[in-house]
């Protein structure tokens, strides 16, 4: 197996060993360990992080299980800030972030989220614990805190390449104001274009926005397949994504740092 990590992707079931929360936003199909262990063995990377879907509410069982077994894997944990003891101990079983979910719009967050303000109260805990944070956000928020995450004593991922709008093109303000946080190493960013192209009818769109950020700060980039592709029709091809990145950053050294070298220095 090749050097690399896929930095983002998701565990579900068996469900008669993991049952789903009772009170979720959503109920996905069964996306078990062993699959995984193959869509990384195919795509010929080593190593993968797993990170917890909001569908489990607080039972991280199945996460710490994976962890527990695969030493190749890390996982992302989600807390919040009533909750804060849950993060005790965590790294040492393989855990490297916590996740927090701060998104424009109606729906907002989902059900077994956490908030932005959670991250907030969390902060000086994470650190502590030698955690990072791990957000889910969009350019149409980002503005409004970006100011308050240059400020925070951990490190900052942005999920999804900060939730882009492609009809708004590279100069939108919430771009730019991502493109800004990037520069000055004030967070990190998971290149995964596909959930921001509409319809993913053609990812070409998406295109500019990898490579403004390529171009911006390449050390503090990662990439995620995001499998299983939640609530998106019809799913990608994991292989396909991660192909598309490496022709469109087509330095070689720079897809390593990109694909070995940053996520090495999160999660290992």
């Amino acid at each position: 197996m090749s050097e690399g990590w896929d930095c983002h992707a998701h565990l579900f079931g068996p469900y008669d060993r993991y049952p789903l929360a009772s009170e979720r936003s959503y109920t996905p199909d069964e996306a078990r360990c062993e699959q995984y262990l193959e869509l990384l063995r195919d795509l010929s990377l080593s190593n993968g992080v797993l990170v917890h879907p909001s569908a489990y509410g607080e039972d991280h069982g199945l996460l710490l299980d994976a962890l527990a077994a695969f030493p190749m894997l890390r996982g992302v944990a989600v807390v919040r800030q009533e909750a804060s003891k849950a993060l005790c101990g965590l790294h040492g079983k393989g855990v490297r972030a916590a996740r927090f979910s701060h998104r424009s719009g109606a729906d907002g967050n989902f059900s077994g989220s956490a908030s932005f303000a959670d991250l907030c109260q969390l902060a000086s805990t994470l650190a502590d614990e030698g955690l990072h944070a791990e957000l889910w956000t969009d350019c149409a928020s980002l503005p409004g805190i970006a100011a308050q995450l240059a400020r925070l004593p951990v490190p900052v991922v942005i999920d999804h390449m900060g939730g882009f709008d492609a009809a708004s093109g590279t100069e939108d303000l919430g771009f730019r104001c991502l493109l800004e946080l990037l520069e000055a190493g004030q967070v990190w960013v998971k290149l995964c274009v596909y959930r921001n192209v509409p319809g993913m009818t053609d990812l070409e769109v998406g295109r500019p926005f990898h490579d403004r950020l390529v171009q911006t700060n390449p050390q503090r980039l990662l990439w995620g397949s995001d499998w299983p592709h939640l609530r998106v029709a019809p799913r990608p091809d994991a292989a396909l994504l991660l192909q598309r990145f490496k022709d469109w950053v087509g330095n070689a050294r720079t897809i390593e740092r990109i694909l070995v070298d940053n996520p090495g220095s999160l999660y290992e």
